[in-house]
């Protein structure tokens, strides 16, 4: 079996092996081949011990599969993730000829720009398939009990959804009540209902960018941080990508120079360390900060008393 066909085959097991059913139509336009030469493959995979049963036009692996817990096993990248393994490999010498095969191997595999055939958390995958199938038939759907962090409030909200992010933690939708696109952790959600409502707001529905703090937005806001050897630390701990816009100002010391679209993600990082973080530019960015200091840290003190 030549390398191609080998590509195939891997995508094949992952799709299988996943949380998302899919059609043989499905599959065989994702693979890119007729359905006949799926029947063969998976003919193939029953051959080597797989056990893959079939429910209507969907196919899946079975966890009786003699090999299900090593395809388990199998790596599946974040934007982040894909950031540290190029920097690892980036690392190696451009004469090591495993340089070359571990950025072959990867991108022929799991696409490590992006994210390829996301394996859903099981919790998730119930709310994850009805939003899928939401997008492609175009409908509103009602998100059920929606545990929403930045307001503290559980809701129901109505939206039409139209993207995942690359991991399918988060769905982007256009919201009619706010008249704005967000996103939706599909953790936080109940229950996802589709209407029989279709689509109102296409033409508004656009995903937002997300900065190094993970937060959307439109608005672009150019923010400089000096930032000491604790903040730092902590920076690339808990924001990988962040290490594009470091420069090292001295052994002690680092400047973050950013743009981020929101306030609300890079103030949380600022407040946990505080002591180690000077603002240098970013009046929005110390606006937010100001009026979040003075009203929660007043609510903190008064519940003491």
């Amino acid at each position: 079996m030549d390398q191609p066909k080998i590509e195939r085959m891997l995508r094949l097991m992952k799709m299988l092996s996943g949380n998302i059913n899919y059609t043989l139509d499905e599959i065989s336009e994702k693979l890119g081949m007729s359905r006949r030469t799926v029947y063969r493959y998976i003919d193939t995979l029953k051959a080597a011990g797989f056990v893959i049963a079939r429910s209507g036009e969907c196919h899946r692996m079975l966890k009786e599969s003699s090999h299900y817990k090593e395809l388990e096993q199998l790596i599946h990248f974040s934007e982040e993730e894909s950031y540290i393994v190029n920097r690892l490999i980036d690392g190696l010498d451009d004469t090591n000829m495993l340089k070359h095969n571990l950025r072959k191997k990867l991108a022929s595999v799991y696409n490590v720009t992006g994210m390829a055939d996301i394996v859903v958390k099981k919790e998730n995958s119930a709310n994850t398939h009805e939003l899928i199938k939401a997008i492609e038939k175009r409908r509103q759907v009602i998100l059920h009990n929606y545990a929403s962090s930045n307001s503290g409030a559980v809701r129901d909200r109505l939206v039409e959804p139209f993207a995942f992010t690359t991991n399918y933690i988060q769905v982007w939708c256009y919201e009619p009540q706010s008249n704005s696109n967000k996103r939706f952790n599909v953790s936080r959600i109940e229950e996802v209902e589709i209407t029989n409502n279709e689509w109102q707001n296409e033409k508004a529905h656009h995903s937002l960018k997300s900065d190094i703090f993970r937060s959307g937005g439109d608005k672009e806001i150019n923010i400089k941080l000096k930032l000491g050897v604790m903040a730092k630390n902590l920076l690339l701990e808990e924001f990988p990508l962040a290490e594009r816009h470091l420069t090292q100002l001295d052994n002690e010391h680092w400047l973050l120079d950013t743009t981020i679209y929101r306030c609300e993600g890079a103030g949380r990082f600022i407040i946990g360390v505080a002591n180690d973080i000077t603002i240098i530019e970013g009046d929005e960015l110390r606006s937010y900060l100001k009026g979040y200091m003075e009203s929660h840290c007043k609510r903190l003190i008064e519940a003491t008393e």
